[in-house]
């Protein structure tokens, strides 16, 4: 039997909905599309929970005083999700074709095909990919200073980058540390003006320029202790003694599938209308709607995310209602 073949005989039934990810964003639509009864189908892609999964305490979630582990919370919504009758899946996304109806999503072993689409992919954190760094993801290293810069009281700690986001965190992060080092590979940076003047002139933040972290330390603690740099004009090796190792060099949003069917920004962002309604060339796209990560740029917050899956949700049930279902 051919690939096409085998990919038509195991073509499910139309769907009302489906959604991409299963972070923040696809569960809280699953939810209340779930609760609406229309059975959603929810695809966990290559990072099941999103971010959240690699996430140790989330203390600013509603609900939780005494703060909930990032697993736990997804977890949670999960079974909520499940309780009301969505079906999760797991799945990589090949190809999508949303000019045709139903729309029809190529996940290599099947195609599904549905009458809406919530897009909640998410937005994947730029990391180093040093083997220590990775090993220390929610014990000190993080890519989110609003989500855990609280954390970090008192100690002193440093931000990779040298664009606005990088600048953003560092200044950010002064509230909590008594010392952040932001160290940046080059002597030049992407950053704005206004922005890198900001960060120069506060006194609790010390540039590092051409400069490149060789190691986080502190695997065998399970806690970030510090970090290894070279002088990349010098070649003179360092360590630093520290207790947070923060990323400011972006995100990369899970939207690549979708290049040419709708709009994307330069830094491959969905460009939303009213944060939920995906546009082509500036029109509304009919039945595919996106929340979360993949089209926010600027809160990647857990909360926001989960608003925006409701809003997403609630404009399906509105769609579909409209079209005679």
């Amino acid at each position: 039997m051919s690939e096409a073949a085998q990919k038509e005989s195991t073509a499910e039934d139309i769907r009302d909905v489906v959604i991409l990810g299963s972070g923040c964003s696809g569960l809280t639509a699953a939810i209340y599309a779930a609760r609406s009864n229309l059975k959603p189908l929810v695809i966990e892609g290559h990072e099941p929970g999103g971010q959240l999964s690699v996430t140790t305490l989330v203390e600013n979630f509603p609900g939780w005083p005494d703060g909930v582990q990032g697993p736990e919370l997804v977890e949670n919504m999960r079974k909520q999700a499940e309780k009301f009758g969505a079906e999760l899946e797991m799945g990589h996304l090949v190809n999508a074709d949303l000019n045709k109806a139903p729309i029809e999503l190529d996940f290599g072993s099947k195609t599904v095909r549905t009458r809406t689409l919530i897009v909640a992919s998410g937005a994947s954190a730029r990391w180093l990919g040093l083997p220590s760094e990775q090993a220390l993801i929610g014990h000190g290293v993080s890519s989110c200073a609003t989500c855990d810069g609280f954390f970090f009281s008192g100690k002193e700690i440093c931000v990779i980058g040298g664009g606005d986001s990088a600048m953003e965190e560092a200044i950010f992060l002064t509230r909590f540390a008594t010392k952040v080092y932001l160290i940046h590979r080059s002597a030049a940076f992407r950053a704005s003006k206004i922005m890198l003047e900001r960060a120069m002139a506060h006194p609790s933040i010390e540039f590092l320029t051409n400069t490149i972290v060789e190691e986080v330390l502190g695997v065998e603690e399970k806690e970030v202790r510090g970090i290894r740099i070279r002088n990349t004009a010098t070649n003179e090796v360092r360590e630093i003694g520290l207790s947070g190792f923060f990323l400011g060099i972006g995100h990369i949003p899970n939207a690549k599938f979708f290049a040419g069917q709708m709009d994307l920004d330069e830094d491959g962002y969905i460009v939303s209308k009213d944060n939920v309604f995906t546009t082509l060339q500036g029109k509304v796209i009919p039945g595919v709607f996106c929340a979360g990560d993949v089209q926010d740029r600027r809160y990647r917050q857990a909360i926001t995310a989960s608003g925006t899956g409701c809003m997403a949700a609630l404009e399906v049930e509105k769609y579909l209602e409209e079209h005679g279902r």
